[in-house]
């Protein structure tokens, strides 16, 4: 069962992994691109008039960011298989426990997973281009996996809960995080235009929502296509 979870988790994560740069590079880096040359011109004013002691100082402090090609794709291709592996670990580990008994199902467990990682958390928190205020990492951090859990719990419980009490305190649970709501800075602005924030927003719900469901039904149709060493139709 061990190595089963594991190829399956392995092969999912890797496919979807790769559709996701794929898109990504074709539709959501070239938004940020242009994002960060907003960005990047008011520090290149500041810097012009800086003194020469200063802007040194400033250019050792800077972080490491991969260069613009094959670094930043092989950056994102990397970041993106560990958390493909990561979460199709979890799906084939529940599948262990509700196994889908036709591939079709993927879907409604890639949707899933859509609405507790990306969807609930982007209600309050929705993905931002450089230069975008925001609010405490760290209270954001909490935010965010405070909502995935009450919203795989809240799922779960309409879903699978047989007691009409239960899914009703699935639903509650499911409001909790956007009643009490997310973290905001102090004062709302950015450095890109609104119509291109808007295009980025739209990017990235649905290249999520593409790597969820491809993830759902890769993972399902694996999980199922060997069981026991019999391979099922």
């Amino acid at each position: 069962m061990i190595k089963r979870i594991a190829q399956t988790a392995g092969f999912t994560g890797l496919l979807a992994a790769l559709l996701l740069t794929l898109l990504q590079s074709f539709w959501v880096a070239p938004l940020i691109l242009q994002a960060e040359t907003y960005e990047k011109a008011p520090a290149a004013e500041v810097h012009e008039h800086a003194e020469g002691a200063m802007a040194g100082h400033t250019h050792d402090a800077e972080d490491w960011e991969p260069e613009d090609g094959w670094q930043r794709v092989l950056s994102t291709t990397g970041g993106n298989l560990v958390v493909a592996v990561g979460f199709a670990l979890m799906l084939a580990g529940l599948y262990t426990l509700r196994a889908p008994t036709r591939t079709s199902q993927g879907l409604l467990w890639g949707l899933a997973g859509y609405a507790t990682f990306v969807l609930a958390p982007t209600l309050g928190l929705p993905p931002e281009l450089p230069g975008t205020a925001a609010a405490d990492l760290t209270q954001r951090q909490i935010w965010w996996i405070s909502t995935a859990a009450s919203t795989a719990v809240g799922i779960a419980l309409i879903v699978f809960a047989r007691h009409w009490l239960l899914k009703v305190l699935g639903v509650a649970i499911l409001a909790v995080p956007h009643i009490i709501g997310a973290p905001q800075p102090e004062v709302h602005s950015m450095l890109a235009p609104e119509a291109l924030e808007a295009q980025f927003k739209i990017a990235s719900q649905l290249t999520n929502a593409a790597f969820w469901l491809a993830m759902g039904l890769i993972s399902a149709w694996l999980f199922r296509r060997k069981s026991d060493g019999q391979y099922h139709a």
